[in-house]
């Protein structure tokens, strides 16, 4: 069983219910949830190949949504970092592994509608697997998401809602959907508020371990906007080492673009929120899908990074188009969010490390 928890005030609810948000501080809820046991490699032979392949330690089982996302590729990229090709996804992206979790839930709910807000990727794998689950869907996106993301989500039949705006655009798209998600009968599939997405992108360093043989790298990196695929990372790294199966849990490596970096501002000030003012969010990036200046995780981003002895990167706009231009002559193409982290993480030789290419090229096209 497993309930929603308030990290700030210990609030509860039923994970029965379509409270979206803690109702005290309308932060987002985090789930209590005990694993059914412990995956261990032997037990892993002849089992389904896509992530449900971890079933003793995800809050939802024998889904009817799945479109066999998981088991991406692990391949070298130099002699110590190795890439996870997550954009060979069902939709083109990682945040398949998070969507599923969601519509799996709301199938199970029933609702009279599901809601989605995105900055592109989040909305087309929400708006694919609740045509997989048949649920209505609506996605809200920030004007100048790109084209190839809204059409993607029109052809799977979900509703889109463009919310104009300047730099603000995603926090507005963001507020539209929960507007909508306070109506009755409502499930808001929110890869930011709903946990459950955070318990299908742990599955990315399960299959690590797996693929590595019970081990992990010294250092895991991951773009950080919402922080969802970070704060994945920390569960399932928590998960392995109180289950006894790691020895030591790798650093958790944060990268950002320069141009908004609000929460590798806070990090390096030494703060546990964000700032006030952080002096890091003008703007605009070629990284749209970490663009956004103010997450609702903050606090436990940087508590998860610092507590895995990890740190946070920034990386500039032509260090984005360069290290796209690099994965493209290495036979990846991926698109410009989905770079930052071997922009940043490219030149390392004294440890081992794993990033994730968690978006397709042909969602954004080449930087210009």
């Amino acid at each position: 069983m497993a309930t929603y928890r308030c990290p700030q005030d210990g609030t509860r609810a039923e994970t029965t219910s379509l409270t979206w948000c803690c109702p005290a501080c309308r932060g987002p809820w985090d789930l209590d949830f005990e694993a059914a046991g412990r995956v261990s490699l032997n037990s892993l032979a002849g089992r389904v190949n896509s992530l449900w392949r971890y079933e003793e330690v995800l809050p939802l089982t024998a889904p009817a949504t799945s479109l066999g996302e998981g088991r991406t590729p692990l391949v070298p990229l130099t002699g110590t970092v190795s890439a996870k090709l997550d954009f060979l996804m069902p939709t083109l992206s990682f945040k398949d592994r998070g969507a599923v979790m969601l519509a799996e839930l709301a199938r199970r709910l029933s609702p009279e509608r599901v809601v989605a807000d995105s900055s592109g990727n989040a909305g087309t794998a929400v708006a694919a697997y609740c045509a997989r689950a048949g649920l209505p869907c609506t996605v809200y996106v920030p004007e100048g998401t790109s084209p190839k993301k809204t059409e993607q989500i029109r052809a799977h039949g979900a509703r889109l809602e463009i919310v104009p705006g300047d730099r603000e655009a995603t926090a507005h798209a963001a507020r539209a959907a929960r507007a909508a998600a306070d109506s009755p009968g409502t499930f808001y599939a929110s890869h930011v508020f709903n946990p459950y997405f955070l318990h299908g992108t742990k599955t990315y360093v399960y299959e690590m371990w797996e693929d590595l043989g019970g081990r992990l790298p010294d250092a895991v990196a991951v773009p950080v906007g919402n922080g969802t695929l970070l704060l994945g990372a920390a569960l399932a790294t928590a998960e392995l080492h109180t289950h006894g199966l790691i020895d030591e849990k790798p650093a958790l490596i944060a990268v950002q673009a320069e141009a908004v970096s609000p929460l590798a501002a806070a990090f390096h000030a030494g703060a546990d929120v964000l700032l006030d003012d952080p002096g890091s969010v003008a703007g605009p990036t070629l990284a749209e899908g970490i663009a956004i200046p103010r997450p609702p995780r903050a606090r436990q981003i940087l508590a998860a990074v610092r507590e895995s002895g990890g740190t946070f990167l920034t990386v500039t706009e032509d260090q984005i188009r360069k290290a796209q231009l690099d994965l493209a002559a290495r036979g990846f193409y991926v698109e410009t969010t989905g770079v930052a982290c071997w922009a940043a993480v490219g030149d390392w030789t004294d440890r081992s490390v794993v990033v994730p290419l968690c978006g397709a090229g042909l969602k954004t096209g080449l930087a210009p």
